[in-house]
């Protein structure tokens, strides 16, 4: 068994994070991440912690994070989570009566439930060494995203929607400014290198939803960004190596 020796951060989320370690995904990118004054990369100094899980929601990921989290006990024995992103959104906003779909509500409870898990003093995941950045869903392209569904075998009926997506994204903008905590505005970043454009998206985006190399490098550079402003002591150039 290895030796628990590097602090984590823990990234959290659907297939969108699952997917963050495929070649030059933003999870990759954010591992290899390099600390010019020592040549280093970041997972020299902490380790990446990937936990996407595909096809979830947050109603679905609300038990699996109860075990991905270790309890106030366990803490003692396990590396510490210094930065926890959360990343959903993108299959809360499945249209119903899809089984993915998460009412608008619900799906700013199931938010407010991950970030009081580790925030709040009563919780049995309390962690007040934990710091949370939240990131909203990228925008879909609904016409690349029926196309892609329509070539399936056998076809299926576009399931996301441009505006269903972008109230999402603003819920999960409401959540992080209600509770007072960083959010990564990936669907107004996207939209804007898209040329404020849905057709525009097509360049970033693999099928309407997931996203492409280019579109993981934005991910990338606006979360990095994120932790410079809000949490520096965790910006790879600011941490120090475990060994020589």
């Amino acid at each position: 068994m290895a030796a628990h020796v590097q602090d984590v951060i823990m990234l959290l989320g659907d297939s969108l994070t699952q997917g963050g370690f495929d070649l030059n995904g933003f999870a990759a990118k954010l591992a290899r991440a390099p600390v010019p004054q020592h040549h280093l990369a970041l997972d020299m100094r902490m380790d990446v912690l990937n936990r996407g899980f595909s096809g979830y929601n947050t109603e679905w990921a609300l038990p699996v994070f109860e075990q991905c989290f270790a309890t106030k006990e366990e803490q003692k024995y396990a590396p510490k989570v210094r930065l926890l992103v959360i990343w959903f959104g993108a299959n809360d906003a499945a249209p119903p009566p899809k089984a993915q779909y998460v009412p608008l509500e619900r799906f700013r409870a199931n938010l407010r439930t991950m970030l009081w898990t580790v925030s709040a003093p009563e919780s049995a995941r309390y962690s007040p060494d934990t710091r949370v950045v939240l990131m909203t869903p990228p925008p879909v392209s609904t016409g690349q995203r029926g196309r892609a569904q329509r070539a399936k075998e056998p076809p299926r009926e576009n399931d996301r929607e441009f505006e269903t997506t972008r109230r999402y994204a603003e819920a999960v903008s409401e959540v992080g400014k209600t509770e007072g905590v960083p959010v990564v505005d990936l669907w107004g970043r996207l939209y804007e290198a898209a040329g404020r454009d849905e057709v525009g998206l097509e360049e970033f985006l693999t099928d309407g939803l997931h996203l492409n190399e280019k579109g993981y490098a934005i991910v990338f550079e606006e979360l990095v960004k994120a932790i410079k402003e809000n949490y520096p002591e965790y910006h790879y150039d600011n941490l120090k190596s475990v060994f020589p």
